[in-house]
């Protein structure tokens, strides 16, 4: 089960229960971490693994968004922790407010005609590098189905989490392009630990 599975299991008309069910898939995700096989955290360090650290949950920060889809994908190059490259497509745009303005992200395939391929959005905001991971972070939107223009969706920045790399440099992670990088501070999701 992801992050995105919270939104769609919860009434996002009730807050409680949306928090509830965050915090929940929250210490799902730090048991995975401090135990499993396929873990981040280094094997020598999980024993000591305490958690992630968690902005608090937000509904302020679940926001609705205009959709614009790319019927003619672009290419966009990403460099990754690595110092490699790897190559993704432009294939929506969203278009929220938060904060008094308006923003815009980009969501990202590797295969644009997969609609079972999750949108990649990467970011960076006014907390990247001091309050949360110093390469960004992510978001996944999950549609059903193809999206059209004027769609609107809901980018929940409360699941907005810390790329692999961050724990090990076994993972080489893309980093958010310049188009992705949100002149506001996003105080959700996951912070640096």
């Amino acid at each position: 089960m992801t992050d995105s599975d919270v939104e769609e299991e919860t009434d996002p008309d009730d807050a409680g229960a949306y928090v509830a069910e965050l915090r929940a898939k929250r210490e799902e995700k730090d048991e995975f971490f401090g135990s499993h096989p396929q873990s981040p955290i280094p094997p020598g360090e999980r024993e000591a693994f305490d958690g992630l650290s968690y902005f608090d949950p937000d509904p302020a920060y679940r926001v609705e968004a205009t959709l614009e889809v790319h019927d003619d994908p672009e290419p966009v190059p990403m460099e990754t922790t690595a110092g490699n490259e790897v190559r993704y497509v432009r294939v929506v745009t969203f278009s929220f407010d938060l904060d008094d303005g308006n923003h815009e992200l980009h969501g990202y395939r590797q295969r644009p005609d997969d609609d079972e391929e999750p949108i990649f959005v990467p970011f960076r905001d006014k907390t990247t590098g001091q309050e949360t991971y110093r390469g960004g972070r992510y978001l996944e939107f999950h549609p059903e189905g193809a999206v059209g223009n004027s769609d609107t969706a809901v980018l929940d920045f409360n699941l907005a989490y810390t790329p692999f790399c961050a724990f090990s440099e076994a993972f080489e992670c893309p980093l958010p392009p310049e188009e992705n990088w949100v002149e506001t501070a996003v105080p959700a999701g996951e912070r640096d630990r």
